[in-house]
């Protein structure tokens, strides 16, 4: 098992037997829109894919928090233009509580080497 970014607390992922499991991906800068949020979050999972020896090809489920529905058609215009619409993952989306107030999209996703 190889962790990636562990500080004690978590790790942004974990490889385990061929498998990448991330923890939630969110921007970096919260003052931006959904899209903008959506679009950071996204560059930071293919950061983790690429140190883990993987892509975003590879990706089999993702599950997706929104702060708001008010944001799913601008989270998912980034969405559609950022996955391999050939091998789409499994997807679930829902509204939660974020921990931060700033946080409008957050994205757990699970992929393979």
């Amino acid at each position: 098992m190889k962790h990636i970014d562990n500080n004690g607390r978590r790790s942004r992922a974990i490889i385990a037997n061929g498998t990448i499991f991330m923890g939630g991906q969110v921007a970096d800068d919260f003052t931006a829109d959904a899209a903008e949020q959506t679009r950071q979050a996204l560059a930071r999972i293919d950061a983790i894919l690429t140190d883990a020896g993987s892509d975003r090809s590879k990706l089999v489920s993702a599950q997706i928090w929104l702060k708001s529905m008010e944001d799913y058609a601008a989270m998912n215009a980034v969405w559609d233009a950022w996955i391999d619409r050939d091998r789409a993952p499994t997807r679930s989306c829902g509204v939660v509580e974020m921990a931060d107030p700033g946080i409008l999209v957050e994205i757990i996703p699970t992929a393979v080497l």
